[in-house]
């Protein structure tokens, strides 16, 4: 019973406050509805206006930026100009050291060739003196060189 008289108590203490608040809702509402707000739309259409003004202004900005990126981005490479000129100096040097070598090759061949050639014709003088002085070992030779054509 003890609890249900406090419980009563506090229902009671909570009901007052709420009547209580009520009350100075209803006198704030009255406060309300008798203060007279005029409605203007000049200082909206002025704050607007200055906004909207501030907008463009950016906007015209902006415009003018991206339009300065757009032409750089025209002009712009993938490849830096210094890597161009890398790759470009580093091409002419491989086609150099390869017309060199080239060039250096053809001639070894063609000095090659040249001692080739005076060997074979001393050997070949060699050969014909051998022939003259041996004429039987001539003939067979000639032989043998028709059976093999």
């Amino acid at each position: 019973m003890k609890k249900l008289d406090e419980i009563m108590e506090l229902m009671t203490d909570e009901m007052a406050d709420f009547k209580a608040a009520i009350l100075e809702l209803e006198l704030l509402s009255k406060q309300l509805f008798n203060l007279s707000i005029p409605i203007s739309t000049e200082a909206l259409e002025k704050n607007l206006n200055i906004f909207l003004e501030k907008q463009e202004e950016e906007n015209r900005l902006k415009d003018e930026v991206l339009n300065e990126i757009e032409k750089k981005l025209k002009h712009a490479r993938i490849i830096p100009n210094y890597l161009l000129i890398l790759f470009g100096t580093l091409g002419i040097m491989a086609l150099s050291l390869l017309g060199y070598f080239g060039y250096t090759a053809k001639t070894v061949e063609k000095d090659k060739f040249e001692m080739y050639r005076i060997i074979l014709e001393s050997e070949n003088d060699r050969y014909q003196q051998y022939l003259s002085i041996n004429p039987e070992i001539k003939d067979d030779y000639c032989q043998w060189l028709e059976g093999k054509k």
